[in-house]
């Protein structure tokens, strides 16, 4: 079983959320391996964005699988000897019985599992999933064409589907649990800062608490754009519950791997 609290209590250097040339990322797995070393980390972890069930030119194919498997084991033999290397995937929840939890998933050989939601049901057809992560403009007009502008809609179907991922289960990890509030605060000043919103975010926090899974601190928009995910905000409640965490990069770029971790582990220790 792979141990997360050896890794993550230690003083060792690590990132267990990286994309590469399997989906979105801007350079190949060795790329990224060399960096990590020449960096110093000790441990790194693979997350290609899964296949899934709808039409996205982010997440890998199926059919690629093997390869990503096949150049994970190549990789091993060539620099086990200086850094661990991880199999893994970021499992995207579309619906039930469509994610982390699906027997697809189950047999796959990874060794640890994000789970993460991207898409939501467009308003008018709930049969259509929708992503709604991300760039802001893309968001905006996705906003219009599918979501009439409501932007309430959109929260809460995105924190609805968190729920229901983690009551499916199938993972190990809650990858970037509120990354919603993002674009939404962008479409909406302050929405992030209301009761309600807050009330989405508690409800989902226990119900992971629940569940005993790990909770993801996601640093990738903290150089541009000042927020971690669950944003800052929130630390003191992972203190106050004593919350297992993991701080990830959720690097596209190999000169991003560390980027904004230390920052979130210096913040979460003072608290």
């Amino acid at each position: 079983m792979f141990d997360f609290k050896k890794i993550t209590q230690s003083t060792d250097l690590y990132n267990l959320h990286t994309h590469t040339q399997f989906c979105d990322g801007h350079a190949n797995m060795e790329e990224f391996v060399t960096e990590a070393i020449d960096l110093g980390f000790t441990h790194l972890g693979f997350t290609p964005h899964s296949p899934i069930s709808v039409e996205s030119p982010v997440n890998m194919s199926t059919e690629s699988v093997k390869d990503y498997f096949d150049e994970i084991e190549r990789l091993r033999r060539l620099y086990g000897d200086r850094i661990n290397l991880y199999a893994s995937m970021e499992i995207d929840y579309v619906s039930v019985g469509d994610g982390p939890s699906s027997d697809y998933f189950s047999n796959l050989p990874l060794d640890y599992r994000i789970g993460s939601v991207h898409f939501i049901p467009d308003i008018a057809n709930p049969s259509e999933m929708i992503d709604v992560d991300g760039k802001f403009n893309g968001f905006k007009a996705r906003m219009g064409k599918n979501f009439n502008g409501d932007i309430e809609y959109v929260v809460k179907s995105f924190f609805s589907q968190m729920m229901a991922m983690v009551d499916e289960g199938g993972f190990d990890i809650v990858g970037h649990m509120d990354k919603i509030g993002f674009n939404a605060s962008q479409y909406r000043d302050g929405i992030d800062e209301e009761p309600w919103y807050d009330r989405l975010v508690i409800d989902l926090f226990e119900n992971i608490m629940d569940h005993h899974y790990i909770i993801e601190i996601n640093t990738k928009a903290w150089l541009q754009r000042n927020r971690f995910y669950p944003n800052l905000k929130y630390f003191g409640m992972l203190k106050r519950f004593n919350a297992p965490v993991v701080v990830n990069s959720d690097a596209h770029y190999p000169t991003l791997i560390n980027s904004g971790r230390l920052e979130a582990i210096k913040l979460l220790n003072v608290l």
